[in-house]
Parts: C-alpha cells; sequence; structure tokens
C-alpha cells in the first residue's frame, strides 16, 4: 500500500485508545499518559466497555459510540480481542491502527494474518502488532509506550525492534536530538520498511532516514522503496543476525558463499544505503545526520591540543579508508604566527596542551580558510590550564561567524574526550555534531563521506554492452525445460557447456564418452595436437566429483586415458553403488600459467533472489573467502565495482613480468551472468570455478548449474518472479511506423542512453525545450541527464525512440509512478525537426498502455497553455483538461486509466 493513509498515522486529529484500563502500570493507561504528556492536541477517546470514566476522560464502550470517526486506533487489548477490535474499526472507516498487542502468531491463519486480511478489506492501515507505537513530534503525538517522548528534529527513524526505537529515543533526549518521527514496526503486517521510506523520501520535515532492520520479506518493494529515498535524502540501516548460519547447506561454492548477511549488504550497497554494524554506530550516524548535511570532498583536517590523541584519530581515519588533508603553505604560515614553535607544524595540527581559547579560536579560523581540506576535526583532552567549556565556546564562536559570510559551510566536528556537559551544550546550540571519543567522530565525518560517495556512484554512467551480445535465450530455455522435463535438478557437463556458450560465455569444449574405449578415441584428436586431457565422472548422483577421485588431469596418451576412465568407473561403483553412471567427460586442459583462478556464479537467496558472486577460485574457495555479491541486473559499471570489492582483483592489474589480465572480459561474464539469471528463473545455483583470466581473455574450465520448476503463475508477474531489482524490460521493445515511410526502433532507455540524449539535446530548439521544461535549459549536466537515463524500471519508464537507419535518437517519452502505483506523471519531448511524423502519437499510445499493463489508475501531466500541439493530442487520446489553479498558465491533462473503489483498490495492488 505504501503511503496509502499515512498522513492519518503521522498527524492524526483524533485518536482513541481501545484497551485503556484505570490500572497503574496498564499498556493502554501508558499509551493515554503519554499521549497526554506529549501534549496531543486533538481529540482522545479512551474505549473501554468495562468504565465509564478514566483519568478524569469520559470512556466510550466501543468504537460505534464515539462521537467521531477518530483517525488512528491504539490497540492494547488481549489477542483474542484484536480482530473484532480491527474489524469495528475497518467498518467505521478508521485510517489506521497501531496494535501493541503481541501474541497474535506468525503466518497464514494466524491472528495477525486474519488482522491483515480484516484492515486491507477496509483500506485501514496497521503498524505492528507486537510494537511500542508511533512518535511524531511535530504532530504532538507520542502513540507509543516509550519512557519519554522525542524532541522535534529532521531524523525519521524507523525499527522493527522496540527496543532498540526506544534505546534511541533515550540516547537522543540526553544529546539534544531531534525526530520528525519514530516508528516501531513490531511484526509489520502491514506498514513496513517499504511504506515508511516512501513517506518519509518525500516528507519536507525529514533530512535523513534510520532503519534498524531484522528481515525484509517483500525484496522487490523494498528496494524500489530504498533506491528512490536514497537519492533524495541519506538513509542509514543497521541488520541484525549479521552471522546467523543458513538453514540448509549449500551444493556449490557459490552457494556456500553467498552468506545471508552478505546478500543483504550487497542489497544495501545497490540501493545506495549507509550501512553501519552496530547501535555506537547507528548512534554516531544519528549525531552527524541530526546537526550536518552531506558535503562534497573526503579530506580531514585535525585540530588538537594532544598529540597522542590526534594521532588515534590519524590512525582510525586512514584505518576506515579516509583522507588526511594536507596544509597550504599559506596556512602554515598563517599557523606559525600564532602557534608556540613547539606545534606539530602538520596535520594533525597538535596546537599543544596548554592552549587556551584564542589559540583554539585562531588555529580553527586558518583551518576553516585553508582550501587543502573539506572539514575540519576538533580534539580536546581536558587539561589544567584552559577549561573545557572555554574552548568549545571559543570554537562555536568560529563557527558562527563563518556560517555567517554566506559561503558554503564547511563541516566541523568535535570530539570533547569525557563528553564534558557544558561543553556538549554549547556545541548543541551551534548544531556542531559533537562525540565522546576521536574514534566516534571520525566514523561520524566518513558515514557522510560514504553516503556523497554512494550517490555519485549510483549516478555513474555505464560503459555500453558490445553491440554483438545477443544470447540465444531460447535456446537456453529448451535445454533446461529438458532437465526439468526428466525430473532431474542438476545439468550434466554438455548441459552446462551448451548453456555457457548460449549465453557466449567462452568455456572449454566437453566430450561424452561412455566407455573406456570410447574415452581414449575422443582424446585422440587432442593428444594428436600436444596437448593434455582431463578425464571427470560424469553422474547425476556425483556433484563433487574429487570427493570420489572421479577427476584425473594431465593425461598424455589414449593409454593412460583408457585406464584414467576404467579406475573412474571403478571408484565410483565402489564408492557411490547406488549413483546412476552416465559415463565421463573428456576436455583439453586448459594451459595459461600466468593466468588467475577465479570464481562467478549465481546462488538463489530465499529473501533477495537471485545473486551474482565473484571471487577468487580454486577448490579452497571457502577457506579463502575472498568474494564479493551484486544483485541482478548488471551493467559493465556494477560489474567493475563487484570486481574491485574483493582482494583478487589487486592480482588482476600487471605485476612484474605478469601481464594485467582482462577485467572487461571478466566484467562481461558477470553481466553475462545477470543476463541469464534474469531469461532463466528456473536457473537456482550456477558454479563456474575457476574461470582462467589473463591478457589474453577468459574461459570457464568447470562449470555445475542446478534448476527448479517455476509456476506458471510466477511466470506471470511483471519480469523475472525473483528479482529484487526489476531487470530491463526487454518485452518492450518495438519498431513502430511513422507517416513519411521511415521506421523507428523503440526500446526502454537504458543507462548508457546519457550521450544518446545529450547528442539529443543538442538537436531541439530553445522553445521546445522551454515548452517541455516550462524554463530556459542550458545545462545537459551528468546529474541532469543521470535522472532522465537511470530509472528504477518497478516505477518508471521512459521510451526512447531511435531512426532505424542511423541511429540516431529521435524522441522520448517517460512517465513515473507515484509511491502509491496509482498516478502516473508524464512527460514528452521529440526532436524539433522531426516533428508532424506520427512519432508523438506512437510513444504517447506506448506510454498509456505500460501505464494499463502497470496497473496506474490514471496519467496526468502539466502542459503550458501556449503548447496547443500538446494539448490536442492529449484531447485525441481522450485527456480531461483542467486549469492549474496555482499556475493559470499552466494546464492539468489528465487520461483515466482505470476505475474501481479504494478498498478492492488495495487488496488486489497492495
Amino acid at each position: 500500500m505504501s503511503t496509502y493513509r499515512l498522513d492519518k498515522l503521522f498527524a492524526p486529529r483524533s485518536v482513541a485508545v481501545v484497551g485503556v484500563s484505570p490500572r497503574h502500570g496498564s499498556l493502554g493507561l501508558t499509551f493515554l499518559h503519554n499521549l497526554v504528556e506529549g501534549g496531543f492536541e486533538g481529540a482522545l477517546y479512551p474505549v473501554n466497555p468495562h468504565h465509564r470514566e478514566i483519568e478524569g476522560r469520559r470512556c466510550y464502550a466501543s468504537l460505534d459510540d464515539l462521537p467521531e470517526v477518530p483517525d488512528l486506533v491504539i490497540v492494547s487489548v488481549p489477542p483474542r480481542n484484536v480482530l473484532d477490535v480491527i474489524e469495528d474499526a475497518g467498518r467505521a472507516g478508521v485510517a489506521a491502527a497501531i496494535i501493541a498487542t503481541a501474541g497474535l502468531g506468525y503466518g497464514e491463519g494466524s491472528l495477525a494474518d486474519k488482522a491483515r486480511l480484516a484492515a486491507r478489506r477496509h483500506g485501514l492501515r496497521i503498524v505492528g502488532p507486537n510494537c511500542i507505537g508511533v512518535i511524531a513530534p511535530r504532530a504532538k503525538l507520542n502513540a507509543s509506550f516509550a519512557v519519554r517522548g522525542a524532541k522535534p528534529g529532521d531524523l525519521a527513524l524507523v525499527s522493527q525492534s522496540g527496543a532498540v526505537a526506544a534505546g534511541l529515543v533515550e540516547w537522543a533526549a540526553h544529546r539534544q536530538v531531534g525526530f520528525s518521527a519514530i516508528v516501531s514496526l513490531g511484526d509489520k503486517v502491514d506498514v513496513d520498511f517499504s511504506d515508511c521510506l516512501d513517506f518519509f523520501s518525500s516528507d519536507g520535515g525529514t533530512r535523513a532516514i534510520l532503519l534498524y532492520i531484522e528481515s525484509i520479506d517483500n525484496a522487490r518493494k523494498f528496494m524500489s522503496a530504498a533506491r528512490a529515498a536514497a537519492r533524495t535524502k541519506p538513509v542509514v540501516v543497521i541488520k541484525a543476525g549479521r552471522h546467523a548460519q543458513g538453514a540448509k547447506a549449500a551444493a556449490t561454492h557459490t552457494g556456500a558463499l553467498a552468506g545471508s548477511d552478505a546478500v543483504y549488504d550487497a542489497a544495501f550497497r545497490r540501493a545506495g544505503l549507509l550501512r553501519v554494524l552496530d547501535l555506537d554506530q547507528l548512534f554516531a550516524a544519528a549525531e552527524t545526520l541530526g546537526r550536518q548535511k552531506p558535503f562534497p570532498g573526503k579530506r580531514l583536517a585535525i585540530l588538537t591540543n594532544g598529540g597522542g590523541v590526534g594521532v588515534l584519530a590519524v590512525d582510525r581515519l586512514i584505518d576506515l579508508g579516509g583522507t588526511l588533508a594536507t596544509i597550504s603553505d599559506e596556512t602554515l604560515a598563517r599557523l606559525d604566527a600564532i602557534l608556540p614553535p613547539t606545534w606539530s607544524h602538520a596535520n594533525p595540527v597538535d596546537i599543544i596542551g596548554d592552549a587556551d581559547p584564542a589559540r583554539y579560536s585562531g588555529a580553527l579560523e586558518a583551518l576553516l580558510a585553508d582550501q587543502e581540506n573539506d572539514a575540519v576535526l576538533i580534539l580536546n583532552v581536558p587539561t589544567a590550564v584552559t577549561g573545557a567549556a572555554e574552548a568549545a565556546k571559543a570554537v562555536a564562536d568560529v563557527v558562527r561567524r563563518d556560517r555567517a559570510k554566506g559561503f558554503r559551510q564547511k563541516p566541523v566536528f568535535a570530539a570533547w574526550i569525557g563528553e564534558d556537559p557544558d561543553s556538549a551544550r554549547v556545541f548543541e546550540e551551534v548544531r556542531i555534531p559533537h562525540f565522546s571519543t576521536e574514534a566516534d567522530a571520525v566514523r561520524g565525518f566518513l558515514q557522510l563521506v560514504r553516503y556523497r560517495e554512494a550517490q555519485n556512484e549510483l549516478m555513474e554512467t555505464p560503459d555500453s554492452l558490445p553491440h554483438d551480445f545477443a544470447p540465444d535465450a531460447a535456446g537456453a530455455q529448451r535445454i533446461v525445460e529438458g532437465v526439468l522435463a526428466q525430473n532431474r535438478r542438476w545439468l550434466d557437463p554438455l548441459e552446462v557447456n551448451a548453456l555457457l556458450r548460449a549465453y557466449d560465455i567462452p568455456t572449454a569444449p566437453v566430450i561424452l564418452a561412455k566407455t573406456p574405449e570410447e574415452a581414449a578415441r575422443a582424446a585422440q584428436p587432442i593428444l594428436a595436437e600436444g596437448g593434455t586431457v582431463a578425464v571427470k565422472i560424469l553422474s547425476p548422483d556425483i556433484v563433487h566429483k574429487s570427493d570420489i577421485g572421479g577427476v584425473k588431469l594431465d593425461l598424455t596418451t589414449e593409454e593412460a586415458v583408457r585406464k584414467a576412465a576404467a579406475d573412474i568407473f571403478e571408484r565410483a561403483a565402489r564408492l557411490k553403488p547406488d549413483a546412476a553412471i552416465t559415463g565421463v567427460t573428456i576436455q583439453p586442459m586448459i594451459r595459461r600459467t600466468k593466468a588467475r583462478e577465479l570464481i562467478m556464479g549465481i546462488a538463489d537467496d530465499p529473501s533477495f533472489g537471485p545473486v551474482i558472486l565473484f571471487g577468487r577460485g580454486g577448490t579452497a574457495v571457502e577457506v579463502i573467502n575472498d568474494k564479493a555479491l551484486a544483485l541482478p541486473p548488471l551493467d559493465l559499471k556494477l560489474a567493475d565495482d563487484l570486481i574491485h570489492r574483493t582482494r583478487v582483483s589487486r592480482i588482476l592489474k600487471a605485476y612484474r613480468d605478469v601481464p594485467a589480465a582482462d577485467e572487461r572480459a571478466i566484467a562481461l561474464v558477470l553481466v553475462k551472468l545477470a543476463q541469464l539469471a534474469a531469461d532463466l528463473p528456473e536457473v537456482r545455483e550456477l558454479d563456474i570455478n575457476p574461470l582462467l583470466a589473463d591478457h589474453t581473455g577468459v574461459i570457464a574450465v568447470d562449470a555445475r548449474v542446478a534448476v527448479a520448476p517455476v509456476s506458471a503463475e510466477a511466470r506471470k508477474g511483471r519480469g523475472h518472479p525473483r528479482f529484487a531489482v526489476r531487470p530491463y524490460p526487454k518485452e518492450w521493445e518495438r519498431v513502430i511506423a511513422l507517416r513519411n515511410g521511415r521506421e523507428a526502433f523503440v526500446r526502454p532507455v537504458r543507462p548508457e542512453d546519457e550521450e544518446e540524449f545529450r547528442r539529443f539535446f543538442e538537436r531541439i530548439t530553445p522553445e521546445d525545450l522551454r515548452l517541455r521544461f516550462f524554463a530556459p535549459v542550458r545545462d545537459f549536466s551528468h546529474t541532469f541527464l543521470a535522472r532522465l537515463t537511470q530509472l528504477d524500471y518497478a516505477r518508471a519508464i521512459a521510451f526512447v525512440a531511435f531512426d532505424r537507419d542511423s541511429g540516431e535518437m529521435m524522441g522520448a517519452v517517460r512517465v513515473h509512478a507515484d509511491a502509491n502505483h496509482e498516478t502516473g506523471e508524464y512527460g514528452i519531448l521529440l526532436r524539433s525537426d522531426l516533428k508532424g511524423l506520427g512519432l508523438g502519437w506512437e510513444l504517447m499510445k506506448l506510454m498509456i498502455e505500460w501505464a494499463k499493463v502497470e496497473g496506474l489508475r490514471e496519467i496526468e501531466g502539466q502542459v503550458l497553455r501556449e503548447n496547443s500541439t500538446m494539448l490536442d493530442m492529449c484531447r485525441s487520446l481522450g485527456f480531461s483538461i483542467r486549469t492549474d489553479p496555482d499556475d493559470l498558465e499552466l494546464r492539468i491533462v489528465t487520461l483515466p486509466i482505470a476505475t474501481m473503489d479504494e478498498p478492492a483498490k488495495w487488496a488486489q495492488t497492495a
């Protein structure tokens, strides 16, 4: 349901507490007390049929007896009564409910599930069950049983754990950190992380979002919401259970390496979230984000009155991958003039233990003026010479004066060792992030650096894929269907070889032999050319061949091949007497003396579906454990990032007499595997180990593939039924005919189309640009173009038309769905010299078709009053047109796509 009716949850006009009692310490009474003490200004209605009055307030017997329908109902009744309350609230038209009650069970048929279904029928939103509630300080709403409320601010906290939420409220109360809202999700039968991300990403009062996650239920919904939110503001996440063991043993190296936490880490990285590992780091993030906006750059200058603590700060900075700033000659001279001769003359700037406030002020002013750093960290170690609070006041005064100049504010961080409360109050008044240790301060600084870097990475344009990469998806599908028709899980080596070749992945040839004599004959052509041979057991029941001695390598004669095959047959019969033996495979030994052994593959995660793995290969891959994961689909930029998150990437470079490996070829195989995963949802595990890589390219030496059936119902969904990130929708590619006999190839936009858009805009007249963007457009920056070409296909689409003869871009139409996936806003632009060909009409029809398939209720757009051509086309397509009440020069055009009542709509799409 996303943001549907959540405005009533966070800013209700009236609240009913069902299950309140006069018993001291009871849950309902605690909710009532917190609402009153929090200053809630709306109507409050206690509900309990056994009492006529509670705490001086009239108590009502039921929701039906209330004088109005409340926006929010708090449910604190025994589990057996929860469903009745939800039914009553739904029928009455209540917008939202918080179920604090625990013990409703889990899964289909539980009380929690029945409550969810009942609420959905009526469009009632539920937070919980088993949660501590919601706090929205701006609305003076403390609908929780936390010990205290929260100060107003611009951080949103969404926590699956009530204890973590309550703990952060306590921490914030002592640090003067404020919140736009705090949500305890509990068992999240309805409102979940995705809904909250959608709501707070568009909330003007929220500057950053903090998440405490234990599990994600709907990965695709989460990834779509997280990617959208992270593009607008920082999202910090802590995930519990990092070292939980998998529930089942994996059959491939890839499956064994793709642990649950590694997959979550890959998902957070793909979404652009900033991950922290513990509550200390989450508190540091809250401290930083609550007082400091993200900033460009990563060079840190350190100012300290204690040399040792300054060195510790540098150590922590380097440990965490930070950058220590240099000091310009001009600043060195300026510091020499105001500091004693014994100062450090380097970064960290040690102003000596007897530093007074004036020394702090002068040194900080010099560093803030220095262009060689991007931020300043100030450290103070308490001494008997100068009070910590006096030093803090000097720092605060300098920061105030610097901000008053009106230039870009250079971030300042502080760590007063020992956490002096008077100094803390000084920093809080000026909104300087402050910490009790140098390590926390450095971590807080780097969290903002990492966020900015993640945003830059999200906006990078990938290289274009080779034009000749056209996988034989149909042929690969036939291979998989043949295996499934035989009720087999594993492809045999010949099928694996054919599958990889269908996706143009270089692989060593494989020949089947059913007897030792056939093996010798199959090896003869290879041996005749001076090659050597590998013989391997082929059995659907023996996955790990080496476990039974089923692999013989470096065979140089036909007799050696014959003997090796006979020995393998004998060992298999003796050690695996129940195994079905198909034969042995004959492969040429691949000799690449300076090649690196790599592993890559596809694993299936129960939450996020297919994941792509890359790392160092060989027989000891689990012991080495040098790997990285990414969620498909991949482009070359994402594949390159995946490679460079491993240690083995270092030896892909040239060293000594070893030439550099072909990293583009490696990245291309990863992209091809991601495409294979998108085309073939039946592939559950794929393992290439080793993949040999050197300066000549790559070749797969050994591979295994496991498959499982996919239901026809699952295939009816949009895109791959298990992909967490919706892949490029190739099914929308088509050719359209234009009025002058020309043809256009139309396809969804790709991230690598940025340069095409740049050239396209050069062919648009200033007047046409003004009509499209409502203002003159002169700056086609990377950021501007990236927002047009890098879309989340789950929420938006842009169709780009190319001339089939010249390949030039002719025009584009885009539509972006709102968070509820209900209304889509469209925009269209054609090359100025191509009007009158019917291209705009065809693109608009395609956009409308997409909206219908996606289930949008309506499409809406804004058109300037003078743009008569667009208005005429909208009329012809059935759009209604009205004047924008806020701007008489604008017309709002609206096309109904589907009509249904609210409850039915949400029952079908949530």
